[in-house]
């Protein structure tokens, strides 16, 4: 996959009559875009759609090659209030540390990416489009309010978040750290109440080898009869603001 979303990166090799060597099949970790995210409750494997997504999946990766987000943490589980639960997303990241964060990416919309915000996917924390530096969240549900939205009135809605890739193991570490404690008075403005109490650490992330198997894809989850709109971009993947502490 790589930036994904259901967006497996598909490897082809031609068989002239004996197969290659297993070592020369598979990518070394140096230049795989398989991710192993390991953290206190468990370790999250996420393939990054580098073909889809080649500008948000080369910031991220260069966040993991510097280490920078090493020592970070899942701060945030935001639960939504309609719909069977799991419904929402984790996010982690640096926290706008500006001792991590590097230049913004440029925005990757999904219209132009086609890798949709559902269940398992990765993608951006921002403010505006175009902001996003070193947050990102992971849904535990498909969201396609967070989708681009080409004729929504307003700009925001119209440039969505940018997805880049999709968990492949590990699924059930996100879902408990989703189903963590949290404060109900940390966080300010949309995140009050979400703040995981305490936070995940991120003890480090690496890129790693694609596994020979991966999880069995869910089907994707629908919108509930009679829910409220899909979730406004408002309400979604802001990054902390202040370089708040993420350890």
């Amino acid at each position: 996959m790589a930036k994904r979303f259901a967006y497996l990166l598909a490897l082809s090799f031609t068989c002239l009559g004996s197969a290659a060597p297993a070592s020369a099949q598979a990518p070394s970790p140096a230049t795989s875009d398989h991710v192993a995210i390991a953290t206190t409750a468990g370790t999250i494997t996420v393939d990054l759609d580098s073909e889809r997504a080649p500008l948000t999946t080369a910031n991220f990766l260069k966040y993991v090659d510097q280490k920078r987000l090493d020592g970070t943490s899942f701060y945030r589980a935001m639960h939504l209030d309609w719909g069977d639960p799991p419904n929402g997303l984790i996010q982690g990241g640096t926290g706008n540390d500006p001792k991590r964060v590097l230049k913004p990416v440029p925005h990757e919309p999904t219209s132009a990416t086609g890798i949709l915000h559902k269940r398992r996917t990765i993608s951006m924390a921002r403010f505006a489009p175009g902001t996003a530096t070193g947050d990102f969240s992971i849904l535990v549900s498909d969201q396609p309010g967070l989708d681009a939205q080409p004729d929504a009135p307003d700009p925001d809605s119209q440039a969505g978040f940018a997805a880049f890739g999709q968990v492949v193991a590990g699924m059930d570490v996100v879902d408990k750290i989703w189903a963590m404690p949290r404060s109900p008075i940390k966080g300010e403005g949309v995140m009050k109440g979400q703040m995981l109490e305490p936070p995940v650490k991120i003890v480090s992330v690496r890129r790693v080898q694609p596994a020979t198997a991966v999880e069995k894809r869910e089907a994707p989850a629908s919108l509930p009869t009679g829910s409220p709109a899909p979730l406004a971009p408002e309400r979604a993947l802001q990054p902390l603001s202040g370089g708040a502490a993420t350890r």
